[in-house]
């Protein structure tokens, strides 16, 4: 009678003292090597087939030990945002501590910021340049951060020269509790930089303590 490779395998599991009765019977089985090439003990297989698992198992740990390092250390650097938005007890200062962390923390070398709905907004500073309502009802779309390869043209003027290098975009509304106050980008020239399935959390977690921020500037805010 000829067994197929199914039924072996249940004998196997129906019986497993074969093994204990024909224990010399594994010496002389052999088997190709994990990976093929040459022809090895069962005894043998099996220790090389555990190393391998176990490097797999090492090299997972290691990338969830590299991406909680990773985490901590973005975790510190909002941190030191964070501070430093709360020190900065005027408008000015403000927007200057949030362009240095954004360039020195979280190495963004692109970045745009158009801000509306302020009781301030006759600074004559960048942040404050006249916006259509297309951007406002942009800002105002925007549930969660957007990220990806697309900005409309008015966005990016607001980058110059350098717009025709900018290959990927994140884009974060900032908002209190009553209206929406602006809109944030950040661009890179990377178009891996902000990607359209990528994690936003922290981009989120950015806009709502800058929103928090200026919330004190915003017309009608306390």
């Amino acid at each position: 009678m000829t067994l197929n490779d199914d039924e072996v395998v249940q004998y196997l599991r129906e019986h497993p003292g074969f093994f204990d009765e024909y224990g010399p019977m594994l010496a002389d089985l052999q088997f190709p090597r994990p990976g093929g090439g040459e022809v090895i003990p069962i005894t043998e297989r099996q220790t090389v087939a555990l190393r391998d698992k176990n490097r797999a198992l090492q090299e997972k740990l290691g990338e969830l030990i590299r991406f909680g390092e990773e985490n901590g250390a973005l975790v510190e650097k909002m941190h030191r945002f964070a501070l430093a938005l709360l020190v900065s007890h005027d408008l000015e200062r403000l927007l200057g501590a949030f362009e240095f962390h954004l360039r020195e923390d979280f190495a963004v070398a692109h970045a745009g910021l158009r801000l509306w709905n302020m009781t301030s907004n006759d600074i004559a500073l960048p942040q404050f340049a006249r916006t259509s309502n297309d951007i406002h009802g942009l800002a105002e779309s925007l549930a969660h951060p957007y990220c990806g390869h697309h900005a409309v043209d008015e966005v990016k003027s607001w980058f110059g020269e350098d717009a025709a290098r900018l290959r990927s975009f994140a884009m974060v509304a900032l908002r209190t509790k009553q209206i929406v106050i602006g809109l944030l980008v950040l661009a890179s020239e990377d178009p891996q930089r902000f990607y359209r399935e990528m994690g936003t959390v922290y981009l989120a977690q950015l806009g709502e303590l800058m929103s928090a921020a200026l919330e004190r500037f915003a017309v009608g805010e306390v």
